[in-house]
């Protein structure tokens, strides 16, 4: 069976416990649209597709292709590693009162401001993001460690995801 979107809406939606209706008044939309979706008859309006995914507990991305984003952190043998001038550095933040911050930065400008002492995420209000030792999450890159490197949930409901790609 072909993992189409309109599958995996109904799916998503099934495992959240939630009716057609339901769905379709959380996106101000009639319950014959969201029919159409999960059967293919038609795909839901962009605008709406951030939404639907936060509904649904998943990302767009995942909503759009149906791939789980990687979570795996793994350890790379020395022979394998890409050159640290082609990774990225990529920390998503999400707050508990909705903000969302994507930042990408290539390994080797994070590898510079450890070099010169500079703090490049210097995060002003997102306490999860303060007490993180940038040299070591650099070091753990440099010894081949790829994937997920941090997660940090704070009190106040902040998460913060580190990896690198």
């Amino acid at each position: 069976m072909e993992n189409t979107i309109g599958k995996r809406i109904a799916a998503l939606r099934r495992e959240k416990g939630l009716k057609q209706e339901d769905l379709a008044k959380s996106l101000d939309v009639s319950s014959q649209a969201v029919s159409k979706w999960e059967n293919d008859q038609s795909c839901p309006d962009i605008s709406l597709l951030p939404k639907l995914a936060k509904l649904l507990g998943v990302s767009v991305d995942v909503l759009l292709s149906g791939e789980e984003e990687k979570t795996e952190t793994v350890l790379v043998p020395e022979a394998e590693r890409k050159d640290i001038r082609d990774m990225m550095f990529r920390v998503v933040i999400d707050s508990a009162d909705g903000d969302k911050v994507r930042i990408s930065v290539p390994v080797a400008l994070i590898q510079v401001a450890a070099d010169t002492g500079m703090n490049m995420f210097e995060m002003s209000g997102n306490s999860a993001m303060k007490n993180i030792d940038w040299a070591q999450v650099l070091s753990l890159v440099q010894k081949g460690v790829m994937g997920d490197l941090l997660m940090i949930e704070d009190r106040s409901g902040d998460t913060v995801r580190i990896f690198v790609e």
